[in-house]
């Protein structure tokens, strides 16, 4: 292994740990599983712009790749539909960027504001990635439509199930965050390598 990667990684471990304080508070609000995404994404957002930096390539198969989308995509479900606590939720908001004023004007802690803003936009960047990658004509268009009818729909679950509120600003941020990754993909393609 690269020593960069290793050492990326090692810096990405220390870090994590560091901030535990500041992840566990988040599992007070949403599902552990929390805990595994923020990793997640701090170690791989330090190894991947130390390659980026250092023009490094990391080499993955196809098929590592289809079956990370699968476990990210599950992964995701649980944090949507199985909150801690028993939560029950149910409100709707359809008056556009509503909620996210809200969250931007301090009403709630800066940590949860941050996070379901980030989160919202961040945890869908890699289905914009992933349909740049999977599609041999790539089109915003279509795109666009995907994501609204998806993220319309799991919008539509959470508030019947009441694991969540139908909020028009979470559509929003989720169709910005898949349409971010398909905007990134080239940068990404300079590190990740599919075989």
């Amino acid at each position: 292994m690269n020593k960069h990667i290793l050492l990326s990684f090692l810096f990405a471990q220390i870090i994590f740990i560091i901030l535990l304080p500041v992840w566990s508070e988040l599992t007070n609000y949403l599902h552990p599983i929390v805990m595994a995404v923020v990793w997640f994404l701090i170690t791989f957002l330090f190894v991947f712009f130390v390659c980026w930096i250092k023009k490094i390539k990391i080499h993955l198969s196809k098929r590592i790749l289809n079956i990370a989308i699968v476990f990210y995509a599950l992964g995701l479900i649980i944090l949507l539909f199985f909150r801690p606590g028993g939560s029950s939720y149910g409100s709707v908001n359809l008056i556009p960027l509503n909620t996210i004023t809200y969250y931007l004007i301090g009403k709630v802690d800066f940590l949860i504001a941050l996070y379901n803003l980030g989160a919202n936009i961040g945890l869908f960047i890699p289905f914009g990635l992933y349909y740049r990658y999977v599609q041999k004509v790539a089109s915003m268009k279509h795109l666009l439509l995907i994501s609204l009818c998806t993220i319309s729909v799991i919008e539509g679950l959470q508030f019947i199930t009441k694991r969540g509120s139908l909020d028009i600003d979470d559509l929003i941020l989720n169709v910005l965050g898949i349409c971010l990754g398909y905007l990134l993909y080239p940068v990404f393609r300079k590190v990740l390598v599919f075989y």
